[in-house]
């Protein structure tokens, strides 16, 4: 009787727990979903943009840069300013910039301001992303870490399959000022929630921008960013191009397209859900794994590319490879020591600068005469190069 009695105020701390911490995860991928809307809604709506404020659309595209460009800077630098601020805190504060700097863009009146007003919105977006994911790691109980930390990048995958059609969708109806509008709208949404479910942690005891720069210092961190920075490069490299490869070597029809997308969207939910649960069970093979995945994939998808119904198929098998993202990440919080922030932050800097390789490389290739489908071959060898980084790491640390 006294074992049964005492068992239940047990079993409903830990169910009141299991509701804290999927308060917190939700909220906190609510502003991963606000992100990666505001992220990505442009590329759909570039010939917009580009009417609208009379330049052209290669010149439009260089305001995704601009972002990228702010992701880049934006994560190491907010990452150190911010170490001791507590951290439901930052990522309200954080959120507030991103969300003012949407509503802003959608005033811009030219290319400039709109170029800078992008620049702006990207700076919280790495150091969100590296504090959400300390804060769900430290939430959640041992083993768990990599499925929360996995539940936090949900919102970016989500943003991919629901938040970018949607945004995209209004954009077309009411102008591309819209969009962002309604991204302003969701962060603003996100905020509340992050204000309501997020426990109102402290900053690690002893941070300072000092002790966050000691990550610089160790040679792991910096291998682990590599194999992100190179190896997620891979997906880059094909998906940056999959609209020409679609429509002129699968011969796709073009109204298939949104399909298609969608297909990605179901992809990456997939492989962050399976690969956060892998990184769980076994970290290192689950990188290792993920990275000679998308080596054989990416070959593969060379020849599932010329048939539309086996392309698209392809897409979403692309998708998986974000798999690797949880697993990252979670490897960088063993490995930062206590400069874990800027370590997290850098961590989507890392993804960014994969997103810029593989873009740059599948052109250069595509570029030379090779194909729509030679940027699979490399993308395959990307991922091949960050599997090589990443078993440096491995030799160093058994050798250490």
């Amino acid at each position: 009787m006294t074992s049964s009695s005492s068992s239940l105020p047990v079993a409903a701390a830990t169910t009141a727990g299991d509701r804290g911490l999927l308060r917190a995860v939700l909220a906190l991928g609510v502003g991963g979903f606000a992100i990666g809307t505001g992220e990505f809604v442009i590329m759909g709506l570039l010939p917009e943009v580009a009417r609208d404020i009379g330049i052209s659309i290669p010149e439009a595209g260089h305001v995704i840069s601009a972002y990228a460009l702010g992701v880049v800077v934006g994560a190491p630098l907010l990452a150190v300013l911010t170490a001791r601020w507590p951290r439901r805190t930052l990522l309200m504060a954080l959120m507030a910039v991103f969300a003012l700097g949407n509503f802003a863009s959608a005033m811009a009146p030219g290319y400039a301001s709109l170029s800078l007003l992008r620049l702006f919105t990207g700076l919280p977006h790495g150091t969100y992303f590296g504090v959400a994911s300390l804060v769900a790691a430290g939430l959640a109980p041992d083993g768990q870490r990599a499925r929360a930390v996995g539940l936090v990048m949900l919102g970016l995958s989500l943003a991919t399959l629901l938040g970018v059609p949607l945004a995209a969708r209004l954009g077309e109806a009411l102008g591309w000022r819209a969009a962002f509008v309604l991204v302003g709208l969701i962060a603003l949404l996100a905020i509340a929630l992050v204000w309501r479910g997020v426990p109102d942690l402290p900053a690690a005891q002893g941070a300072s921008p000092l002790r966050e720069l000691n990550a610089l210092r160790r040679a792991q961190v910096w291998l682990t960013l590599g194999t992100g920075a190179v190896g997620f490069g891979g997906m880059f490299a094909v998906f940056s191009y999959v609209k020409p490869t679609m429509l002129e070597v699968a011969g796709t029809p073009a109204a298939w397209m949104p399909l298609v997308l969608a297909l990605f969207g179901v992809g990456t939910v997939s492989g962050n859900l399976i690969g956060s649960r892998l990184a769980d069970r076994a970290l290192m093979p689950t990188i290792a794994g993920v990275l000679l995945w998308s080596a054989v994939l990416l070959v593969g998808f060379v020849a599932l590319a010329h048939h539309p119904v086996s392309a698209a198929f392809g897409v979403l098998l692309v998708g998986t490879l974000v798999a690797l993202g949880p697993a990252l990440q979670i490897r960088l919080m063993d490995v930062a020591g206590d400069a874990q922030s800027l370590a997290a932050a850098l961590n989507h800097s890392a993804f960014n600068m994969a997103n810029a390789l593989g873009a740059w490389l599948g052109g250069l290739a595509v570029s030379a005469g090779l194909g729509w489908t030679s940027t699979a071959w490399v993308g395959a060898l990307l991922a091949l190069g960050g599997l090589a980084v990443f078993g440096v790491s491995l030799a160093l640390q058994r050798r250490g």
